[in-house]
């Protein structure tokens, strides 16, 4: 996270009042640049970005509007506070309708225009925030119904449209919330069998003794239960496509039934005596490694390769961290509407949290997680706290996070001073982080004065 200190130019045609905001300004660690006149503080706003402009009204050359609307032609972003000890509801209305974040009369209380400068920054991150998010929400790709711009996943979007229009065997792999049944769907979806049947069959949910009725069929009375005849899933499929999700969890014996089908597109329900033919396009999905299944013998050879002909890869999430951004946004968004909350963004730390996270369970424990968080979400931006995390039990506090504090050892001496230190230190530097280095949110994070959390700066040598 970015803790540079904010560039401030200070406007004004009296030296005292310039010296008076540059003394104020510095001591809350902005870095400021002064400016006698207008003509010099557009030279000044020409050569440099400024976060924040304070400006007079009045200048002996040009007035302060003059320069508001220089700062915004240059970066609609930079903040811009006018001063003025003429004061009129005129000429506030003017500046706030050219742009300016706040019109502040002269004489000013110290502290309120502090805050003021403190509120118009953070104002201003979070717009450039928005904007970027805004950016990158235009560059995302969505296939269907999966989002992503990864390179790795446009590769995956490329084959997809090479193989949605052949009638060829595809076998799907990665880690289980990867999104193999969207990948299985965008697949039928963009074929020319989009508006046949596609039927997804989970061979890891049903118990092995139903796997062939399932899929296959059944007759009446062809075993204990059959009370009718049954189609299959597969002749379901007919004239579409079928998708074996898990299919490793097969059983060698189920495999051998199935290897006829894949291969003759024909099968024999249970009980029954006449072949079944269909037309379907196989698509098949396993978190394993079929490779590895084939060499311990849990897995045929001959069917591997009948359902393997094109292999189509998904990443998981911890490889594709540059769609962590745009995938929250989409979750927010989802479940904002369906719980009619008012929930719109994530903010930047947050993310800095979800990037550290491996999330072995993927996109699917992630849209979980935003679920969830937006379920308990009080404000209209998720914060850290607001996520609800299982993963908030690993210490993200930075510089405390390896650490154990075990009472026990109390009995042979510690320092407490140290441990105090150390926490309080990491709770003082990542207020800061969360704050954009701003020390007035800070302290209000911490629950402290401003006039406290200073001290404790100072204390601890914390630049």
């Amino acid at each position: 996270m970015n803790l540079s200190p904010a560039n401030i130019l200070v406007v004004d045609d009296e030296r005292s009042m310039r010296e008076l905001l540059d003394f104020m300004l510095s001591k809350e660690n902005y870095n400021i640049s002064l400016a006698e006149s207008g003509k010099k503080a557009i030279s000044k706003i020409d050569g440099m970005d400024f976060d924040l402009v304070l400006c007079d009204i009045r200048l002996g050359d040009i007035t302060g509007l003059d320069v508001l609307r220089a700062a915004k032609q240059k970066n609609p972003h930079t903040v811009v506070i006018m001063i003025s000890a003429f004061a009129s509801t005129e000429t506030a209305v003017e500046a706030m309708n050219a742009g300016a974040y706040d019109y502040v009369p002269k004489p000013f209380d110290n502290d309120e225009l502090k805050q003021t400068v403190a509120n118009a920054l953070e104002r201003k991150t979070l717009a450039v925030e928005r904007q970027v998010l805004e950016d990158e929400l235009k560059k995302t790709v969505h296939f269907n119904k999966i989002i992503g711009n990864n390179p790795r996943m446009m590769h995956i979007y490329q084959m997809i449209r090479q193989v949605a229009k052949t009638r060829t065997n595809i076998l799907i792999t990665g880690e289980s919330g990867t999104g193999k049944e969207l990948i299985a769907r965008a697949i039928h979806e963009n074929s020319d069998r989009a508006n046949k049947p596609f039927v997804p069959v989970n061979c890891g949910g049903i118990p092995d003794t139903l796997v062939e009725s399932e899929l296959f069929g059944h007759k009446k009375g062809a075993f204990t239960g059959a009370s009718h005849d049954k189609k299959g899933l597969m002749e379901a499929a007919d004239t579409g496509a079928i998708f074996l999700d898990e299919v490793g969890e097969l059983s060698v014996a189920m495999q051998v039934k199935l290897l006829r089908a894949v291969q003759e597109r024909m099968f024999r329900s249970v009980g029954g005596t006449k072949d079944i033919a269909v037309d379907i396009r196989i698509i098949s999905a396993t978190n394993k490694k079929l490779e590895d299944e084939v060499i311990a013998g849990n897995f045929r050879e001959d069917l591997f390769y009948r359902l393997n002909v094109i292999e189509i890869k998904i990443p998981p999430l911890r490889e594709r961290k540059s769609d962590l951004k745009i995938l929250t946004q989409h979750f927010i968004e989802k479940y904002a509407r369906e719980m009619d909350k008012e929930v719109t963004k994530v903010s930047s730390y947050a993310i800095d949290l979800l990037n550290k996270y491996d999330f072995p369970g993927n996109i699917r424990e992630l849209e979980n997680l935003i679920e969830r968080s937006v379920a308990l979400s009080s404000t209209n931006i998720l914060l850290p706290d607001s996520l609800a995390m299982s993963i908030h039990k690993r210490r993200w506090i930075e510089g405390i996070e390896d650490k154990r504090f075990d009472l026990d050892e109390v009995v042979r001496g510690v320092a407490l001073d140290e441990i105090l230190a150390d926490i309080e230190r990491a709770y003082l530097t990542k207020a800061l982080e969360c704050s954009n280095g701003n020390k007035n949110r800070a302290a209000e994070l911490l629950g402290i004065t401003f006039r406290s959390f200073r001290y404790r700066l100072d204390k601890l040598n914390i630049e």
